[in-house]
């Protein structure tokens, strides 16, 4: 149950909204690199992924290169272009990773919004 907020004339309902972020000592993983990956198995190809993001291919690529120096592996398999063109993959490190950090942030989100429901539940 959401908890309804007043902005001008527009009723909005109160939500938790939880971004997860895993750390080294720096991030290395979090829901921008998530996204990425993700446009990248839809896609095949980091430049089209940040394309699909409005993101620049060198920003996608500094925070691919960033993420993998921080987690300690690869994320992504490339191949130069040729007769198929060129593309990307995720590594199974990658999508290991992906899919961990998928399950875990569904399953946290939705014991937050059990938790804020219990704990709002005087402004319900």
């Amino acid at each position: 149950m959401l908890l309804p907020c007043y902005h001008g004339d527009m009723e909005q309902n109160l939500h938790p909204v939880l971004a997860i972020r895993v750390f080294r000592e720096e991030k290395c993983f979090g829901p921008g690199i998530a996204a990425l990956l993700k446009n990248v198995q839809e896609h095949h190809s980091l430049r089209a992924a940040a394309m699909a993001m409005g993101m620049a291919y060198s920003k996608a690529w500094t925070i691919i290169k960033t993420s993998e120096e921080n987690l300690g592996f690869k994320l992504l398999a490339s191949t130069t272009g040729g007769k198929n063109g060129g593309g990307a993959t995720l590594t199974a490190e990658a999508e290991k990773i992906l899919l961990a950090y998928e399950e875990y942030s569904k399953e946290l989100k939705q014991y937050a919004n059990t938790l804020f429901a219990e704990k709002f539940k005087d402004y319900l």
